[in-house]
């Protein structure tokens, strides 16, 4: 009896295993998968987004789109005023007219123009032709040469000679910089002359390089001084530094790509030699200061943001300020050469136990000569705060910005006020990632909340700084957008975004949560994204897409309303759980929260990471701890993979995309900024291959074989590994794709679908889904006009 039994029993369970192995997914399915990706859902988003094009006098229009098409519209941020920039009907009309072609008020083709200079017309260009429109007559003609207000230098293309991609512009707009033989030379806009700034520069030690081991581009790293008389710069030594190497595949012989890409460890470095370099009667004044190591206070790319970060010229233009940062990231030097003979003054020094960051996105020191000042970034409290120095002196005047709660980004400094406004996380009540706007007095007095409700903020600041828009959201609710005077007051409305158009498909936004860290006591957060006809009285097993910093995190810093996050909806719709959970070690937190996995990055926030599930499935009877998966990209690739070797039991099945997976084949500043120098930390440990033989699950493996970031012997040595161990795997290779695979991001994303509904849900997904990105009809003029 027991055996027949027993045979029943494993009858039913076999046929249970069969019905669900045999079930499958449609092409309809996926095609509701699909509707839910950016390309789709930002269609159907109303009044969303505000940029400003600003004009002389204060006033600035913007483009706003809508269900019908898009609109216009003109504020006047003195007399709080919103319109219309124009009447749309009537240009509708008198386009149609001119062109001979239908024109629609809400589909007019251009997306920008410019008002003439007596403010009486706009001039734009559309279908191969430049148009002046007069906005009294609403007459239209075909026009090249009026005059017309430049607003933010952002000109139709035929009004203006940009400079090439390679060339940086001084301030005044007079000259260009460009690199030409390692050597720096500077053309004047006008007349096209050509002047060459230094000539000792050769291979390997030459001005001005971008080339940080893993971004390189042939634009010159420099700060132009205000005066655009001088620029400061350096000149690159990469003499002795190992190459990394990539081979392209192709018919015929392949082409070897070699590059100065130095690993932890390594002897031999990247440096930079500081130097200062006259313009008008070329001269090269060498700072005189050692060289420093290829470092940043935010990142070994010392152009993360577009120009020679952390330096800052004097306001006369008589003195360079900079930061000197230690190969560890754990030594920063402030100084301050005079642009003149290139001596240095050491003003202050800051050590710390692990990494020192300059805040989140943007460099917040400044040197202030009016005053002889210095605003100096510190994490030294456990907050990431602002304090102020005496140049002169180098000691400490006062802490400006303390308490429980972060200082993100510096935004601008009122030195005539003695007032700062930056951003801040978690000085608010709610969600800690949340930023807000505020001011300060340089005495730290007067702290001031410009903007008071709850959600991420979002601004931009007025040319004149008189004014600033603010967006508002939060990752649940879309944005609100308004004009602010800068002491916070409102001065007009401007956008209230619609979704409706949206939320008519079925189309939900993801469920924010609080879980308890793996300490268990400290909050982290995340989203939740189910299916749009979830059942709670069914099971559904839950995918984990991580990255797990420690420069960021799975949501990143934009914890604002964002209609599709990659694909996580779209997972959803395929009968997935999907969670996104910021862990312990990433920033936007206390310095103490930063730090909870410095010298271990292969923690990855992984404990975190299966808390988080088993709370979550606590609360939410519906989701299936039995069929977990796990995914990421880049770092996200490395942690996957390592949750699959040291979490074997509990995720079932990974995807590991282009991932870091020993840190001693990744460029050198990353794990020695957060691991420490080689010497000081076990690499090894934690290195994904040495684990590989715990797999159990189900393992995709992907990369780029011309990845230049991280380079694809990453993943071939967890292959190698997996192979020794006799493991099954699966791998997916773009032979001449880059770090983010380019024209096959979404052959990748459909093998990611794939490869889930095949593994966790024990379906059949339909053959080959194309997904095709679309463009927004409402900005695809190419194809409507």
């Amino acid at each position: 009896m027991n055996k027949i039994l027993i045979a029943v029993a494993c009858m039913a369970v076999t046929t249970a295993v069969e019905a669900q192995t045999n079930q499958s997914l449609t092409v309809q399915d996926y095609a509701r998968a699909e509707s839910m990706l950016s390309y789709n859902t930002e269609a159907l988003i109303d009044r969303s987004t505000v940029v400003p094009n600003w004009m002389p006098g204060g006033k600035f229009w913007y483009r706003v789109l809508t269900a019908q098409g898009s609109e216009f519209i003109l504020v006047d941020p003195v007399k709080g005023t919103r319109a219309p920039a124009f009447n749309h009907e009537k240009l509708a009309a008198a386009i149609a007219k001119a062109t001979g072609k239908p024109c629609s008020a809400s589909m007019l083709p251009f997306m920008s123009f410019n008002f003439s200079a007596d403010g009486e017309a706009i001039v734009f260009s559309s279908r191969g032709k430049h148009w002046k429109c007069d906005l009294q007559q609403y007459n239209c003609e075909a026009d090249n040469n009026t005059p017309v207000i430049d607003n933010n230098n952002a000109l139709p293309y035929n009004r203006r000679n940009p400079a090439p991609g390679n060339e940086v512009v001084s301030p005044d707009g007079k000259k260009a910089a460009f690199i030409k033989e390692h050597n720096l030379w500077v053309r004047d806009v006008a007349s096209n002359q050509q002047t060459q700034l230094t000539t000792d520069g050769v291979q390997d030690l030459g001005y001005a390089t971008d080339n940080a081991g893993w971004s390189s581009s042939d634009k010159p790293v420099l700060r132009w001084s205000h005066d655009s008389k001088k620029i400061a710069t350096f000149r690159q030594d990469e003499r002795n530094v190992n190459s990394m190497y990539l081979v392209t595949t192709n018919v015929g012989a392949p082409s070897l790509q070699a590059w100065k890409y130095p690993l932890p460890g390594d002897s031999t470095i990247i440096t930079i030699q500081r130097v200062i370099i006259d313009v008008e009667n070329p001269k090269v004044i060498n700072i005189q200061v050692g060289p420093d190591a290829h470092r940043g206070t935010l990142s070994d790319d010392i152009s993360s943001s577009g120009t020679f970060d952390d330096v800052d010229w004097s306001d006369d233009n008589t003195q360079l300020a900079f930061v000197s940062t230690s190969r560890d990231h754990k030594e920063e030097k402030l100084r301050i050469a005079d642009a003149a003979t290139g001596a240095v003054r050491e003003v202050l020094e800051e050590k710390v136990a692990t990494q020192y960051e300059s805040g989140q996105g943007t460099i917040n020191w400044r040197y202030l000569k009016k005053s002889n000042e210095i605003i100096w970034y510190s994490e030294r409290d456990n907050w990431g705060h602002l304090y102020l120095y005496d140049a002169a002196t180098g000691k400490l005047k006062n802490q400006v910005t303390k308490g429980d709660w972060v200082v993100t980004k510096l935004i601008k400094v009122d030195e005539k006020n003695r007032e700062l406004y930056f951003i801040a996380d978690g000085r608010e009540p709610g969600n800690p990632y949340f930023s807000h706007f505020y001011k300060i007095g340089f005495d730290g007095q007067h702290l001031t909340l410009l903007t008071p409700e709850e959600g991420n903020h979002q601004v931009t600041l007025s040319p004149d700084n008189n004014y600033f828009i603010d967006s508002y959201s939060q990752p649940n609710i879309p944005p609100v957008t308004v004009l602010r005077k800068m002491d916070g007051k409102l001065v007009t409305n401007l956008e209230k975004a619609d979704v409706s158009r949206l939320t008519a498909t079925g189309w939900h936004a993801a469920k924010p949560f609080s879980v308890k860290a793996h300490d268990g006591k400290t909050d982290i957060y995340g989203l939740l994204y189910t299916p749009s006809n979830l059942d709670p009285q069914k099971k559904y097993p839950i995918i984990d897409y991580i990255y797990p910093g420690p420069q960021g995190g799975s949501v990143g810093g934009n914890w604002s309303f964002v209609a599709s996050r990659i694909d996580h909806q779209a997972l959803a719709e395929l009968g997935f759980v999907v969670m996104v959970l910021e862990g312990t070690s990433n920033p936007l937190r206390s310095k103490s929260f930063h730090d909870m996995s410095y010298g271990n990055m292969a923690e990855n926030t992984l404990p975190d990471q299966v808390g988080g599930i088993r709370q979550l499935a606590a609360q939410y009877s519906y989701i299936d701890t039995s069929r977990i998966g796990i995914w990421g990209h880049s770092g996200g690739g490395f942690a996957t993979a390592c949750a699959m070797f040291r979490y074997p039991d509990f995720f079932k099945v990974g995807i590991s995309e282009s991932g870091n997976h020993d840190n001693r084949n990744y460029e050198d500043d990353w794990g020695e900024r957060y691991n420490g120098l080689a010497a000081n930390s076990d690499y090894n440990a934690q290195a994904n291959q040495n684990y590989a033989a715990n797999l159990k699950g189900k393992l995709l493996l992907a990369h780029g074989m011309m990845d230049n970031n991280v380079p694809p012997y990453n993943t071939l040595l967890v292959v190698e590994a997996l192979e020794k161990a006799n493991k099954d795997y699966d791998l997916i290779i773009f032979p001449n794709s880059k770090h983010g695979y380019g024209a096959y991001t979404y052959y990748m994303m459909r093998r990611r679908w794939d490869y889930f509904v095949r593994n966790l849900l024990h379906a059949e997904p339909p053959k080959e889904y194309d997904l095709k990105m679309k463009m927004d009809p409402r900005n695809s003029f190419g194809t409507r006009n």
